[in-house]
């Protein structure tokens, strides 16, 4: 009997170890690794820089162009030349006549020439009586009035010459010259009609070069540069490729609300023609603004933050709230790119470095 109770002692003992046995190694190892936290994630958008391109028209026109106007009023009494005409440097195109002009140059003319006479005189008479002063025949008083009044001749004389050559001058104004080779664009006089001065009386275009100008509003300006390249698309020839120009001026922003600015573009040679419409188009580049949902952000002492899941790990990244734009927030974060994940949900189980796993 008592051998049987010992069997049974020792076989209850045996079944104790075993199932303390099987709870260890039912536990976990301190070495096993940690289970990764599952989350809910969504991308960052913005934070990229995209343009649209806009047109703006404008008139093809030559580089070098001129609206040529007489200094002088008179009644156009010759056109030497014809719309359309082909004229070289120099060439006459005009004459107005002027009944004062030529008097005027004649009458200047003669004054100097007497002036010149009374000088020479004045000039010989000085020298006779210096040398008579030499011989004490003459006083030195009477000397120094022969010089005085040399003196004022020769003054008066150049006063003279300037008004001959501003006589001469304005007569050469009558005649109107062609200051560089080009062709005449416009006729704004008939003949026999008065001119005033500095009323227009033709157009000249010079061939070499073409330029167009846009007007563009004033926040546009900040989106162009001198030599910055453009396309310009005729209008005419909608499936002609476009041709590249350079902006040459860009005029300032005013002070005047509404006020369109002008931006001065130069266009390659032979390529489109003088009065030919265009559009050139200018890509305004901004750059949109970084946003997450707005589940995303967290606030705590140090602030706002995120969680960015990169490579399985969870890394919190501060960043600073702008606006709230619907179910999105706009935030300034220099470590954030648009197509990075961040998490959404999830978030209070978790913390800086651990795993996640994104579902």
């Amino acid at each position: 009997m008592s051998t049987t109770r010992h069997y049974t002692i020792v076989a209850l003992a045996a079944a104790l170890t075993l199932l303390v046995s099987g709870c260890k190694s039912s536990e976990p190892s301190p070495g096993n690794d940690v289970a990764a936290v599952t989350v809910r994630a969504a991308e960052v958008t913005g934070g990229q820089t995209e343009g649209v391109s806009l047109r703006f028209s404008g008139i093809v026109r030559a580089a070098q162009r001129a609206t040529l106007t007489f200094q002088v009023s008179g009644t156009l009494r010759e056109r030497a030349v014809e719309l359309g005409q082909t004229v070289k440097t120099g060439d006459l195109l005009a004459r107005v006549y002027n009944p004062a002009l030529e008097p005027a140059r004649d009458s200047a003319a003669a004054r100097l020439e007497e002036l010149r006479t009374q000088y020479r005189q004045a000039q010989r008479e000085w020298e006779r009586s210096r040398q008579l002063h030499e011989r004490g025949v003459v006083s030195e008083q009477g000397l120094e009035q022969l010089a005085s009044r040399r003196d004022s001749l020769k003054a008066s004389m150049a006063t003279a010459e300037a008004s001959l050559a501003e006589a001469t001058r304005l007569l050469q104004e009558s005649e109107l010259r062609a200051p560089f080779g080009g062709r005449v664009e416009a006729l704004l006089v008939e003949r026999d009609e008065f001119v005033a001065a500095g009323q227009p009386v033709m157009r000249l275009s010079s061939p070499d070069g073409r330029e167009v100008e846009v007007r563009v509003p004033a926040y546009m300006l900040n989106h162009v540069s001198l030599g910055q390249l453009l396309p310009v698309w005729s209008v005419q020839q909608r499936n002609r490729p476009p041709e590249t120009g350079s902006i040459v001026e860009i005029a300032q922003s005013g002070g005047v609300r509404g006020e369109l600015h002008p931006v001065l573009v130069s266009l390659p040679a032979d390529t489109l023609e003088p009065g030919e419409p265009v559009e050139v188009g200018i890509t305004p580049r901004e750059t949109v603004a970084t946003t997450v949902p707005l589940l995303a952000v967290m606030k705590s002492n140090g602030g706002a933050s995120v969680f960015r899941v990169s490579d399985g790990i969870a890394r919190r990244v501060p960043v600073t709230v702008q606006r709230i734009i619907g179910e999105r927030v706009v935030v300034d974060a220099t470590d954030l790119t648009a197509g990075d994940q961040v998490v959404y949900a999830g978030m209070t189980r978790i913390s800086d470095g651990d795993a996640v796993e994104v579902r």
